[in-house]
């Protein structure tokens, strides 16, 4: 069992930067394929970034590609999945999520909700104008 919890969202002018956190514990020996996906009301769920706990490869959506980084750190038993998102826009407002899966990433399905089996309980991202 992964069990994933979030933090570091908040409201932040256009421009401004943010950088999300997602403590993974569970089956932190296994490589994993651990995302942030992001849900604006109204809208479906996105895949934002992703990164391969194997390779190092890392996988981004087009909107946010050189704006933001995903990263992971591990200590012992808790890997720390990280997620800086700077020069924010507005249209980056949604719930954010941290979503893991046992095994690799793969280009074809990394962005897809039903890719992965763990799911954290989201963190609230508002940019204003």
């Amino acid at each position: 069992q992964v069990q994933l919890v979030e933090s570091g969202g908040g409201s932040v002018e256009a421009g401004g930067s943010l950088r999300l956190s997602c403590e993974a514990s569970g089956y932190t020996y296994l490589r994993r394929c651990m995302a942030w996906f992001r849900q604006a009301p109204g809208k479906e769920r996105e895949g934002v970034a992703t990164i391969d706990t194997g390779s190092g490869s890392t996988y981004y959506t087009d909107s946010v590609k050189g704006r933001f980084t995903i990263s992971i750190s591990r200590d012992n038993a808790k890997n720390t999945l990280s997620l800086q998102m700077n020069s924010l826009k507005p249209e980056d407002t949604a719930m954010y999520y941290c979503a893991a899966k046992v095994g690799s990433c793969y280009t074809s399905d990394w962005g897809q909700r039903s890719t992965y089996k763990y799911w954290g309980q989201g963190t609230q991202v508002t940019v204003s104008s």
